[in-house]
């Protein structure tokens, strides 16, 4: 039997854009490895603005486009357990990781952003596409950084 091990936490402002296709995106790549008993993945937002919403109908029209699920997928917003219950918490950008570094206070917390995991990537952070428009850009950059991020995590986990 194997057991829930790791757990992944996208995190970008309003957790209608950028973390929640990386939600789907990733849980699409841990399906497709077989692994989606030992790895949960979850997203969230720093801010409260969107809570209950699906995702924005721009990240919806790529994830179809790709045929990625983000079924039953709603906005919610960082809460102090989180930083108890994920191994993995993935900030969009530095914007994401400060505010998540004030929210964790004195919780020790694992913080990385997406981009850590691209390969000799020219980008220090995965734009917003809610200002941007660019929900292409948005989804090469979160595809590539959830590739990097799985292949990480089953070096490290043995996996």
């Amino acid at each position: 039997m194997n057991v829930l091990k790791i757990s992944v936490l996208f995190v970008c402002l309003g957790n209608i854009c950028r973390s929640p296709m990386a939600e789907a995106v990733f849980r699409h790549y841990v399906r497709e490895e077989g692994l989606e008993e030992q790895i949960m993945v979850d997203s969230a937002g720093t801010g409260d603005w969107h809570t209950g919403e699906p995702p924005h109908h721009g990240t919806r029209a790529k994830l179809d486009e790709a045929g990625i699920s983000y079924a039953g997928q709603k906005a919610r917003q960082v809460k102090p357990a989180d930083f108890e219950t994920f191994t993995y918490i993935i900030g969009m950008d530095d914007s994401n990781i400060a505010n998540l570094r004030k929210l964790a206070g004195r919780r020790e917390a694992k913080l990385y952003r997406l981009v850590d995991f691209i390969p000799e990537t020219t980008y220090t952070e995965v734009p917003d596409p809610w200002y941007t428009g660019n929900f292409e850009e948005t989804y090469h950059l979160v595809s590539e950084g959830c590739r990097g991020l799985l292949e990480t995590i089953k070096r490290e986990h043995g996996l």
